[in-house]
Parts: C-alpha cells; sequence; structure tokens
C-alpha cells in the first residue's frame, strides 16, 4: 500500500516510491535527456563528466561512510573521563559564645 500525500498549493501527488520532480518522467523522456546533454557536451566531454560525478558520488559516500564508524565508534567507547567525586560534607559550625562587655 503507497502512502499518497496531497499538497494543496501546486496539486501534485507524492507517493514513497517516487520523488515530486520525476513522477512522470519515463524510457521516452529519459531517453530525450541523454539526448540533449550529449548535444550540448558532445561525445568528447560526455564520459569525463560522467567520471568525475562517478568519484564526486565515491567520495561522498566515502565521507558519509567515516562519519557514520565515528559516531558508532565514540558510542562504542566507554567514558574516559574521571568521575567527579562528591563534594567533601561540611562540618557544622561551632555555637559561638555570647560576646560579654568589658567590666568597667
Amino acid at each position: 500500500m503507497l502512502a499518497c500525500f496531497s499538497l494543496p498549493d501546486c496539486g501534485m501527488h507524492l507517493t514513497k516510491d517516487t520523488l515530486a520532480f520525476i513522477e512522470g518522467v519515463g524510457g521516452p523522456e529519459l531517453m530525450m535527456i541523454l539526448f540533449v546533454v550529449l548535444l550540448l557536451f558532445g561525445g568528447q566531454k560526455l564520459p569525463e563528466f560522467a567520471r568525475g560525478l562517478g568519484k564526486a558520488m565515491r567520495e561522498f559516500k566515502k565521507a558519509a561512510g567515516n562519519v557514520e564508524d565515528e559516531i558508532k565508534r565514540a558510542m562504542d567507547e566507554p567514558d574516559e573521563r574521571p568521575a567527579i567525586k562528591p563534594a567533601p560534607a561540611l562540618k557544622p559550625a561551632e555555637p559561638t559564645k555570647p560576646a560579654t562587655p568589658p567590666e568597667p
């Protein structure tokens, strides 16, 4: 069962399986987009562009994995900070003697 969310302002529907901006893109539309990209960048630049995109995606995944590993490692490590010692209990004050006036 797909959950459907309606956006009242734009009249588009979002489902869990599709994104709003690629909802109607099928085979013919994708072929037309690839053809236009080929015309704009040419046959020489397209492999370089794809290679650069692949490297960028690989670096992003590697960085995301490193962050995830660091978070897991931090959660698994015991707390190395020294325990806070409670403050020593204060002794009760000794009762003071009332001041006596000097004798004349």
